[in-house]
């Protein structure tokens, strides 16, 4: 796809998409949802990301966060079960009590690379989060050369994930990564082989991400055509993005928004951020060729050599690098040098 067809995808998925206005809701404009590849899911253009929930110093504030957000019409709630040592999830739990959780598209991944390990996580995380299933199971960080062959192996983790989902613990599948494009397509492809279709694939997509390494033009073009949900992530980097000083944070996400993804999951850790996220979704419209073609030349040089996508040229982001114990007794065949920064 070049950059046309893109704009055109993007504009056939906001032809497709609803606006949808939570009853209380602060503002009269609505917030957009699109569709979540075939699974026939509506979910908003924008959702709330699981690591930045966690890390508020009161519970309380975290709690509040999400509410709003879910009152305001942000549906797509991202987790993880090694977010913040379990606080993610356990806060997220918490906040879905007295009748939120079904205001919510829950998701949260996983990191167990066998069978075992992989149902505990699962069991786990739906403990945690206080509820008996996932709208959506990911598989982490798919960042290690022989993931595909492992996680497809008898006994490994994709037989843990068809089960949870045949049991009803989980309603779609999917997997993320941010390392690298090839792996992502290398995922696929695995999975083509073993007869598996995944409903959703997270990966990195923004304004440096178009430059260097490319998610969006070798992956994304993939799962548009195979009709696979496509979840962005980092639309700022983790903040990195905006210290090259080149865009704004709205930039970023009107980007990001501006492809054909499905949603762009986003930090908010305060109300400020999360009113900056509701201002870009109220209404959002693509960025026109001319504006895309502008915030790309912008960024071009700071993005040439990935010195802010740390998440793609360093061991940064790499939680499973850093504690191999969280891949289980498969570590060692998963990741058999694991690195420092």
């Amino acid at each position: 796809m070049n950059r046309r067809e893109f704009l055109e995808a993007t504009l056939a998925l906001m032809v497709s998409q609803t606006a949808f206005a939570e009853t209380g809701a602060s503002s009269a404009q609505p917030i957009a949802r699109r569709k979540l590849g075939r699974t026939g899911e509506q979910i908003s253009c924008i959702g709330v990301g699981g690591f930045h929930i966690g890390t508020q110093k009161d519970e309380n504030e975290s709690i509040q966060l999400i509410r709003r957000a879910l009152d305001n019409g942000l549906n797509f709630l991202d987790n993880c079960w090694d977010y913040n040592e379990g606080q993610s999830e356990i806060r997220m739990g918490k906040a879905l009590r007295d009748g939120y959780r079904s205001k919510a598209f829950l998701m949260t991944k996983i990191d167990g690379r066998d069978r075992k390990t992989a149902e505990a996580q699962i069991d786990e995380s739906l403990e945690r989060l206080q509820t008996d299933h996932l709208d959506l199971l990911q598989l982490h960080e798919v960042i290690y050369e022989k993931d595909p062959e492992l996680a497809f192996a008898k006994g490994n983790v994709m037989e843990a994930m068809i089960a949870a989902r045949k049991a009803g613990k989980a309603r779609f599948l999917g997997f993320t990564g941010h390392k690298s494009p090839a792996m992502h397509l290398k995922m696929l492809e695995t999975a083509k082989k073993n007869g598996f279709r995944f409903d959703a694939v997270q990966m990195p997509l923004n304004v440096m991400d178009a430059h260097f390494d490319s998610f969006e033009k070798r992956v994304l073009p993939v799962l548009v055509r195979e009709e696979i949900g496509v979840l962005g992530m980092k639309p700022m980097g983790g903040k990195i993005i905006l210290d090259s000083k080149t865009v704004t944070a709205p930039e970023c996400l009107r980007y990001s928004l501006s492809l054909p993804v499905s949603v762009v999951i986003t930090g908010i850790d305060t109300m400020e951020r999360l009113d900056q996220a509701l201002q870009v979704a109220r209404g959002f419209k693509p960025l026109s060729e001319k504006e895309v073609a502008a915030l790309l030349a912008k960024t071009e040089k700071a993005a040439k050599d990935g010195s802010f996508e740390k998440y793609k040229t360093s061991q940064r982001f790499d939680g499973t690098t850093k504690n191999p114990e969280w891949l289980g007794p498969l570590a060692a065949q998963v990741n058999p040098q694991p690195q420092k920064n």
